[in-house]
């Protein structure tokens, strides 16, 4: 067997990981796409590195675009096979994909506006909505801890990753020279201690692992809780300096958390009497869907839902759905507190909020998760006096701040703990993906220090083969 990493290899997103077995079976572990990295960010998306027609089988470990977001593209270029994910993750994607489509069919066309004033050549989306709506058809879904055979002497088998609503670790079993071996994908590991989500399952024993490591250098902050860090915000930013209160978080999974946060404030009777906006019309929508899953809730949400039918909605909170609504909120007079997409703030409405925010000292713009170095929070984080958005050179004076509490993603000391109970003298090999290189080597020695015998950090396109 013979596995490829063509994304998130020394990076965080664009997840592809391409097993070939020794039958010429190819299987493909997600198709993210590339965010946050700059011009450079097209050209990865544009180039799999392998020909989607070769590929049989798509498996996917959950519905965040950096693992599914090139699954419409894929298809347009020649894949045929199915496309296998978890049901939850099956309503999650649906939105999703088709979401990002819809923006890049608007942002392509806004800027072929202005390219065709300047005569320069038109662009094209990756994918358009029909192209989303063709590749949907090609999903099947399968439970967790269900082993599903793909063909003679392969299987996979989902269980919980407890990242989103849906997530997934893949393990996939095969035989080649009549010895079977299991390959195990983390997918993205969730944390112990999520504030939503059970923790992540344990699994059988494998050969080798893919494993995320997108914070295998830090321990998240446990010391201040996220509805006392929000209300801190919230008391600094809004009845202190009655200004605005960004949060930049992803639609699935991070705004979720945000609204239980802000929903337990109001069950212990401290929640500020401020306007609260979630501006985005797929947050709505993947909130509903989370909701349709309350057996995912941990036990803590499940005592929350025996008095209280709806974690997810308090007194003062607005969805807000049409543009223009979107637009209104830039000449709100007053304090407010604004929760909108992308979480690395660099598309959707959220980069619009930044930009007629970032100037007025008396607004403060928090990230609540990971972003990508490049990306314009990511930016924004190492708290320049000035940054660049939509052409504009903007000067950074409203307060700058991250809640490290707030991360979908488990720290070093989760991720050890998800491989911990494997058997070290038969795990043959782990490979360090979702990662940035500098944190990846750091996490790399934390494995071997203690016990994991073989750790490899993949560059992207780099292969191995395995077994022999």
């Amino acid at each position: 067997m013979t596995i490829a990493f063509h994304g998130a290899a020394r990076t965080v997103t664009g997840s592809k990981h391409l097993v070939s077995l020794q039958n010429g079976t190819n299987i493909l572990l997600d198709c993210g796409m590339f965010q946050g990295m700059g011009k450079e960010t097209a050209d990865f998306n544009n180039d799999f590195g392998f020909e989607p027609s070769d590929v049989h089988h798509l498996i996917l470990s959950h519905a965040h675009i950096d693992h599914c977001g090139l699954i419409p593209k894929f298809v347009k270029d020649g894949f045929s096979g199915t496309i296998f994910c978890t049901p939850a993750t099956m309503e999650l994607v649906t939105v999703l994909l088709q979401d990002s489509a819809f923006i890049q069919e608007t942002d392509v066309k806004y800027q072929n506006k202005q390219r065709a004033r300047e005569q320069k050549p038109l662009l094209r989306p990756l994918y358009t909505v029909a192209d989303a709506n063709k590749a949907l058809q090609q999903f099947e879904t399968v439970d967790y801890n269900h082993w599903f055979s793909l063909e003679d002497g392969v299987k996979f088998c989902f269980t919980d990753a407890g990242h989103i609503i849906g997530s997934a670790a893949v393990h996939l079993r095969y035989t080649e020279g009549g010895v079977q071996r299991q390959l195990t994908f983390s997918g993205d590991v969730g944390r112990y201690t999520d504030a939503l989500l059970r923790a992540p399952a344990t699994f059988e024993q494998a050969d080798y692992i893919l494993l995320e490591s997108t914070y295998g250098d830090t321990l998240h902050n446990t010391q201040n809780p996220t509805p006392d860090a929000l209300l801190n915000w919230i008391e600094n930013t809004c009845l202190q300096r009655k200004g605005k209160l960004i949060l930049p978080a992803f639609s699935v999974g991070r705004t979720q958390e945000i609204l239980l946060a802000l929903n337990q404030l109001e069950l212990e009777n401290r929640l500020p009497n401020v306007p609260y906006f979630v501006d985005s019309p797929l947050s709505l929508k993947a909130t509903n869907i989370v909701k349709r899953y309350p057996a995912y809730f941990n036990k803590s949400i499940q005592t929350v839902l025996e008095t209280d039918n709806d974690p997810f909605h308090f007194n003062g909170l607005k969805f807000v759905a049409s543009a223009d609504e979107s637009k209104s909120l830039n000449y709100l007079k007053g304090p407010c507190v604004i929760i909108s997409s992308s979480g690395m703030g660099d598309a959707g409405r959220v980069k619009h909020h930044i930009s007629n925010t970032i100037e007025n000292s008396r607004n403060s713009i928090v990230f609540t998760g990971y972003c990508e170095p490049r990306s314009l929070g990511g930016r924004l984080k190492l708290k320049p006096k000035e940054v660049h958005i939509f052409g504009q050179e903007h000067e950074v004076n409203a307060q700058i701040g991250e809640l490290r509490s707030m991360s979908a993603h488990g720290d070093y000391e989760d991720l050890i703990q998800f491989i911990g109970g494997q058997d070290k003298t038969l795990l043959q090999k782990i490979f360090l993906v979702h990662g940035e290189y500098e944190v990846q080597q750091q996490f790399k020695t934390k494995l071997l220090q203690t016990g994991f015998a073989s750790v490899e950090i993949p560059a992207l396109h780099e292969s191995f083969t395995l077994g022999e």
